[in-house]
């Protein structure tokens, strides 16, 4: 998978059965920080439970595609389904008037000029072909998401082979493929897809990179490849654990570590993430010389979001018989399943990661010189340091 390009592919889907959002112009949005800051706290309370659920695995995630695809189906939502989904994704007391153009000034300040790194996103709601729906909700994903919105004959057996080539054409090959075949109770296909190049701002030595230890959460050892280099880098020591900062291409976006101390775990880090020491870590983070060993890397991921949406509050909106998502067809409509799927791979060069989620619905004191060796378990994050905004985050127990 890795090229001599590296990227950040992430693909969020929706399918919706039996129940689907125009447009103006290029409006000018702002970037709204109360959007990028209840995306964060969504981010972090999905990654607790997905931690506490799959205790002991590695876990990885897109906060960000998951946020803009829940927003783009938060469209449709209404009554008491559309209080639960502002609750679990942290938007409850802002208006859609706000949360919309919040979005669409995100996704659109998130576009780098760093010839070195490059993000792209791109959104596209593919419709069955019978059935009716409300005009508004697809104005809105049109005009603040800029989705591409199709009608498909969901019967024809090549509509899959249609959404999979512009699933392709947006992830630039890296995801070819994310529908096999569609049920014939599925009536919408709601995609959001991000896709992220970058190369470290001082790439790894090759050279450098040997053999060594990793210690795993029972004690035992497992044989890695471990980068070295040594360097001025922005490094923070906190209470339990120390972390450091590895910039893409000009230094807009960077690669967070957080490295427990050793007598401490990476559940005692994990325990204490959460967005209000987010925001006091960051600041805190100043430049120092220092020497790094970071594992190559490789990790997939595959989970049902189902019972950590429903955990944070979200239960009624997989519930056939009290969903209400009117404002997106008069049909009834209940959310079956959310699947997430990434993969993410770190080397000398750069970062390379593909994700998919699909949303299926259903009719009804510094010492002067640190060293940091990540031989046990560890948790990164992919930010934006300019609109803060976490593209991805993880848990590493067991480099692959």
């Amino acid at each position: 998978m890795m090229r001599s390009l590296f990227g950040i592919v992430l693909l969020s889907v929706f399918l919706f059965s039996m129940g689907v959002a125009g447009v103006a112009g290029d409006t000018l949005h702002s970037v709204d920080e109360e959007v990028i800051s209840a995306n964060t706290l969504f981010g972090f309370n999905l990654f607790s439970e997905l931690v506490r659920e799959d205790a002991g695995k590695n876990v990885f995630i897109s906060p960000l595609s998951i946020s803009i695809a829940l927003g783009m189906t938060y469209n449709g939502a209404a009554g008491k389904t559309q209080e639960a989904m502002a609750k679990a994704l942290e938007l409850k007391g802002m208006k859609l008037e706000d949360i919309n153009p919040g979005y669409a000034g995100l996704m659109k300040d998130l576009k780098s000029s760093d010839p070195r790194v490059e993000l792209l996103i791109a959104n596209s709601l593919w419709a069955r072909r019978e059935v009716k729906f409300e005009p508004d909700f697809l104005k809105r994903n049109k005009e603040f998401y800029k989705a591409r919105i199709t009608t498909l004959d969901f019967a024809d057996p090549g509509s899959p082979g249609v959404i999979n080539k512009w699933v392709s054409e947006n992830t630039k090959g890296e995801i070819k493929k994310i529908v096999e075949q569609i049920d014939p109770q599925t009536v919408m296909f709601l995609i959001n897809a991000i896709y992220f190049r970058g190369k470290w701002s001082c790439e790894f030595d090759k050279s450098r990179t040997k053999d060594d230890i990793f210690y795993l959460l029972d004690g035992t050892e497992k044989s890695v490849p471990m980068m070295s280099q040594s360097g001025r880098y922005q490094y923070y020591r906190g209470k339990g654990f120390q972390a450091v900062s590895l910039p893409y291409g000009d230094g807009r976006m960077s690669m967070y570590i957080f490295l427990p101390d050793e007598g401490s775990s990476l559940s005692d880090f994990l325990a204490g993430l959460n967005r209000e020491n987010w925001g006091k870590w960051l600041p805190l983070f100043h430049y120092m010389e220092g020497d790094i060993r970071l594992p190559r890397f490789k990790l997939e991921y595959e989970k049902s979001l189902n019972n950590a949406l429903e955990s944070l509050g979200m239960g009624i909106a997989f519930d056939p018989g009290k969903a209400d998502f009117r404002g997106m067809s008069d049909t009834t409509l209940y959310i079956q399943s959310v699947l997430h799927k990434a993969v993410v791979e770190v080397n000398e060069e750069g970062t390379v990661a593909a994700a998919v989620t699909s949303v299926m619905m259903g009719i009804t004191s510094v010492p002067e010189r640190f060293t940091f060796i990540v031989n046990r378990p560890f948790f990164f994050a992919i930010h934006d340091n300019q609109t803060n905004s976490l593209l991805f985050m993880g848990a590493v127990v067991k480099p692959g």
